[in-house]
This record gives structure tokens, C-alpha cells and sequence, in this order.
């Protein structure tokens, strides 16, 4: 059985990302490995890409080759074309100029985000508006389309790797054009170096971390019907979901009580705020007995309010 309603000192300690306290020792003791930069150098390019405290300092690093004035515009696009975005976006634009989510005669880039995963789906329009583009991949790392437009349209490309491996820390920006001619203050060569051990290991699982993300995503689409929670995003070939969103429309939920209620059950767990829709883990670390619990989380809330 399950503990709904645990102990508030002892709960467990689920989050979107698959790091886990027992990855700290794990990481620690790993040996230096440079495997991931044959990936990366076979993936982007020699010298086409640059690693990153997080994702964050890569958005700002590719701002800054923009020599925006204050006055210009980031129009930011999204997937669901939900109005919502995340301040991790919203506070790096706004140390260099003013963002919208409309394409108007002030704009001078398009920050475009792969929402959770899914690709946004007209990329291709984009080239066509002589605009640069910056692509957030930060919860898509390995995700791709049918047309293969998902991080190669964009002048430069960010990844956050605590999305998709156990890891703490870490970013990546990718450029078209050599990255070797951006001048960065603050490398963190030590972080870089336990960057590359963690994600040489990791990037040997490739296929495994896409499969089990994706069959967890099934797993839990298919509970959550049974609740009539259906999914937010159709799951398409290619895609590799960054978690699993649920609309909740069907109930009426207050969200904000929802929300409270998965953390004070150790699930780290979201509203898509702009919509009657809810995200919570799927990655790779979850076993079938966490998406059980998930799916008892859910319920006993239902229980409680709707019944």
C-alpha cells in the first residue's frame, strides 16, 4: 500500500528532472571521460557548441550576441501557443530588452520553446521571416520531428541537461556558427569537467532513457484515462516527453490546491498555467510502483473534492 497524506518530515522527493539524492555519491565518484563531446562534436559540429552553468546562462549568452537595445523586442513562440512562459525565459530577455508573444515591427528575435518535449510545429514558416531564432530545447534533448526542423533552424540552440540526466547542473548552447568567437566570462571549469564525466556515462543509455521515458508516459496516460484525465499533448514519433501533462477541464480542479497537495505527497509538480492543465514526472528513473503512487496521489485528491 501506499501512505496517502504522509508525515510532512518524511516524504519522497519526486521531481521533474531524474537527479535523486543517491546520484550525488554516484556522480562523485565517476571517472573523467570525455565520450560526450564525440556525441556532441557528431551531433553539432567541432566547436559549435558551448557548455553552460545551466540553461539559463545559455539563453543569456545568446542574447548577447544580439546587441539588443531596450526598446527592441524577443517575441517568444511556443508549442501549445499557451501564454504562459517561464520566468527562467522572461528574466534573461528582460536584462537586455522587452519581450511579447506577437511577431511585430519591434521584433528583432524569435525565442522559440519546444514545450516539454514537443516540438513547435512550424519551424520551417520561420526561416521564411529573415529574423534570428533562438531554439529552447531545454526539456526536448533528444527529441526530434518528422521533418527533422527541431534544433536546426534556430542561430543558436539551448539545452538544460538536468531535464534529461541525473545531474544537478548544466547547459549547452549550440550555434550555426562557431561558438569559439563568443567571449564568456566564467567557464566553471571544474562544473564543465563533472559535466562531461556524468553525461559520458549517461549518453551510453541513450535508447534506454527514450524507451523508458516513453513507455512510463503510456503507463501513466493510460491510469490517468481510467480517472478521465486525458493527456495534454499528443505523444507523436519522435517525441520524448519531458513529463506528463493531463488536462483537468473534465473536473473543474482547482489547480493551485492540486498543486499543494502533489507536493505535500514529495512530488515535484506543476499547473500549465493559461490552461486547465497539470504536469508531473515521467523520466527514466521512475520505477512502475512511483507511477502507481502518482496515480493514487491523484485519486485520493479526487476522492477528496468529487466524490
Amino acid at each position: 500500500m501506499f501512505v496517502i497524506n504522509p508525515d510532512p518530515y518524511s516524504l519522497p522527493a519526486y521531481r521533474i528532472g531524474p537527479f535523486c539524492t543517491r546520484d550525488l555519491s554516484l556522480n562523485h565518484i565517476l571517472p573523467d571521460d570525455d565520450l560526450i563531446e564525440n556525441y556532441f562534436t557528431e551531433r553539432f559540429g567541432y566547436d559549435n557548441y558551448l557548455y553552460t552553468y545551466n540553461g539559463r546562462q545559455a539563453i543569456n549568452i545568446a542574447l548577447g550576441q544580439f546587441d539588443l537595445n531596450p526598446d527592441d523586442i524577443v517575441t517568444i513562440l511556443t508549442t501549445s501557443g499557451n501564454y504562459y512562459i517561464s520566468s527562467c525565459v522572461t528574466i534573461e530577455i528582460e536584462r537586455y530588452c522587452k519581450w511579447s508573444r506577437e511577431i511585430g515591427p519591434a521584433t528583432k528575435v524569435l525565442f522559440v520553446n519546444h514545450e516539454f518535449g514537443y516540438p513547435y510545429p512550424e519551424m520551417k514558416h520561420l526561416r521564411g521571416l529573415n529574423l534570428p531564432v533562438i531554439e529552447d530545447c531545454a526539456g526536448s534533448f533528444f527529441s526530434s520531428d518528422k521533418e527533422d526542423t527541431i534544433g536546426e533552424i534556430g542561430d543558436f540552440v539551448i539545452y538544460s541537461f538536468p531535464k534529461m540526466f541525473p545531474i544537478q547542473v548544466g547547459g549547452l548552447l549550440v550555434a550555426r556558427n562557431k561558438t569559439g568567437a563568443i567571449q564568456v566570462a566564467d567557464q566553471h571549469p571544474g562544473i564543465v569537467r563533472y559535466v562531461k564525466n556524468v553525461l559520458s556515462k549517461y549518453i551510453k543509455e541513450k535508447d534506454s532513457i527514450i524507451r523508458q521515458r516513453i513507455a512510463n508516459y503510456m503507463t501513466l496516460r493510460s491510469m490517468f484515462d481510467t480517472l478521465d484525465l486525458p493527456e495534454r499533448f499528443v505523444l507523436a514519433p519522435g517525441n520524448v516527453p519531458g513529463v506528463f501533462m493531463f488536462k483537468t477541464g473534465n473536473y473543474k480542479i482547482d489547480l493551485p490546491m492540486l498543486k499543494k497537495h502533489f507536493w505535500e505527497h514529495g512530488i515535484q509538480s506543476s499547473v500549465f498555467y493559461g490552461e486547465e492543465a497539470y504536469f508531473i514526472p515521467v523520466h527514466q528513473g521512475l520505477t512502475a510502483h512511483d507511477l502507481d503512487y502518482f496515480y493514487e496521489v491523484m485519486k485520493a485528491f479526487l476522492k477528496m473534492n468529487f466524490q
